[in-house]
């Protein structure tokens, strides 16, 4: 079975107002092998949600629906469902009468629009609503399930547990989700698909998503089956192929970022880390110590943005920055150097660069990064010229100094 969600709701279209329901109710129906194939967010306006709805039941069997069965006039969900479903909206008294009691345990006089959430459609199963006045529904049409949930997200949450999720149960058939995720470093989102395009192209299942940011691929691998079983065979049959391709660029397979990879590295072979940055300002040392337990292996840093403090806080001689520039290998090669010999640390690495927008005074053109890592195997230095504005110039640095840092003590560990 295939899912759509609808969110509904003129104020879900500002910026102010995320939807965070329709991830919970993913989440749950992902667990169950049901794949929600599109989501939709739309306005306190009948004739769209009667089109939306239409569309959904021309495509999918289940189809839940958040939002807009409040009690004022712009609440239009109920009115929608009976429309598409060509059913009436009946009132029950019941329900009615619900209501009043639970405004009366509140010391409150129901107002006289609160009937409105009284109407059900015809023939539908009510859900009851143990944390607000709005009651779900659950209606059947032609093989199909529309589902209707209230938007406020406790509400919802309790209800699509207590009420939908049995309902769910006996439902659907014996079907899983299972998924196999790759992060990937030092490569492009187009290289990298040229490389593994022939393998995931001769698939329809499991379905493949590449998303990319900066210096950082993720591969997706998801497949659905009957079973478990099945389901990783097929994406052994995928992934494994696509793994022997890329190699030692593929850092996580747990979906940790590229700094959490890192630190644990370092800390499974006892080792620590300093760091001196110019360009990034402080980015690398903060993502390498947002890690919970990088105190255990984060010797320390140095921001060193100017020639004066490369000169106080490393100790790099003048004549030595002014002959190479500070973006150059050579003095991207002393800034890691000294960072580890002042820190005592095993490993360090450092960034300088042009991060832009203007050039700076410096030889080496907007965009230009150094990298080097010292450690007991030596110094080793690597240029790159990134594009983009200032921060995705940034991001890309720290990214490329993390993966260099991986990549020599992968090196490392392999040679003892």
């Amino acid at each position: 079975m295939d899912a759509a969600i609808l969110a509904i709701g003129s104020e879900m279209l500002t910026p102010q107002r995320v939807d965070t329901n329709s991830l919970y109710i993913t989440g749950h129906l992902n667990a169950r092998g049901v794949e929600v194939l599109f989501k939709l967010v739309v306005g306190d306006n009948r004739d769209h949600l009667v089109q939306a709805l239409d569309y959904a039941l021309r495509r999918v069997d289940l189809i839940f629906v958040s939002g807009g069965l409040g009690p004022t006039e712009d609440d239009l969900t109920r009115d929608a469902v009976a429309m598409v479903c060509n059913r009436q909206l009946l009132f029950s008294q019941e329900i009615c009468g619900w209501i009043e009691q639970r405004f009366a345990r509140m010391n409150r006089t129901m107002a006289e629009v609160n009937k409105r959430q009284a109407y059900v459609v015809e023939g539908a199963h009510v859900l009851p609503n143990e944390r607000g006045t709005a009651p779900g529904q659950w209606v059947e049409h032609e093989g199909r399930h529309i589902v209707l949930l209230p938007g406020p997200p406790h509400e919802l949450k309790a209800m699509f547990q207590q009420q939908c999720l049995p309902r769910l149960d006996t439902l659907l058939p014996e079907q899983v989700i299972r998924t196999r995720f790759y992060r990937v470093a030092g490569m492009g989102e187009s290289d990298l698909d040229q490389l593994i395009a022939p393998v995931y192209n001769k698939y329809t299942n499991p379905a493949t998503t590449i998303l990319a940011a900066a210096g950082d691929i993720q591969i997706h691998l998801r497949a659905r089956c009957r079973n478990e079983a099945q389901a990783e065979a097929l994406l052994a049959e995928v992934g494994d192929p696509i793994e022997a391709l890329l190699g030692d660029r593929v850092y996580s397979h747990n979906g940790d970022s590229l700094e959490a990879t890192v630190g644990r590295m370092l800390h499974d072979r006892g080792m620590t880390i300093a760091v001196a940055e110019s360009c990034t300002g402080g980015m690398l040392g903060e993502k390498i110590t947002s890690v919970p337990g990088s105190s255990g292996y984060f010797a320390g840093g140095f921001l060193t943005y100017s020639y004066a403090a490369k000169q106080r806080l490393l100790g790099i001689d003048a004549d030595f920055l002014n002959t190479h520039k500070a973006v150059s290998e050579p003095v991207a090669k002393a800034m890691a150097e000294a960072a580890r010999h002042k820190t005592g640390a095993d490993i360090a690495v450092s960034v300088t660069g042009v991060a832009g927008p203007s050039q700076g005074g410096e030889s080496e053109p907007v965009g230009s990064i150094f990298v080097a890592v010292a450690s007991d195997q030596g110094c080793h230095a690597r240029h790159v010229q990134f594009a983009g504005d200032r921060h995705r110039i940034r991001a890309l640095a720290c990214q490329i100094a993390l993966d260099a840092v991986r990549r020599q003590l992968l090196r490392q560990y392999s040679s003892k």
